[in-house]
């Protein structure tokens, strides 16, 4: 599984883009149910976000969500904060 988050927005204006590939971690399957969990809570259209928040664009296998400050769920912080942490 090829997961991406793209971040645009905040103070700065500083995009920042991380990916992760699960096809070869031993914990794929924990990133997995994340992903699918934080897909599935996502938006097909970019919400309004606040004035200053992150906006996210989601993507996992070619499937792409949105989501915004202060609105993410439990899913989407781990796993937006896992992908920036840990992708390239």
């Amino acid at each position: 599984m090829r997961i991406a988050v793209r971040r645009t927005g905040g103070f700065a204006g500083i995009e920042r883009y991380a990916e992760v590939d699960t096809s070869e971690r031993p914990d794929a399957g924990e990133w997995h149910a994340l992903a699918e969990s934080a897909v599935a809570e996502g938006r097909g259209t970019p919400p309004v976000g606040v004035p200053d928040g992150f906006s996210y664009q989601i993507t996992v296998d070619g499937k792409t969500v949105y989501c915004a400050d202060p609105r993410l769920t439990e899913a989407q912080t781990r796993l937006i904060s896992q992908v920036l942490e840990e992708g390239a």
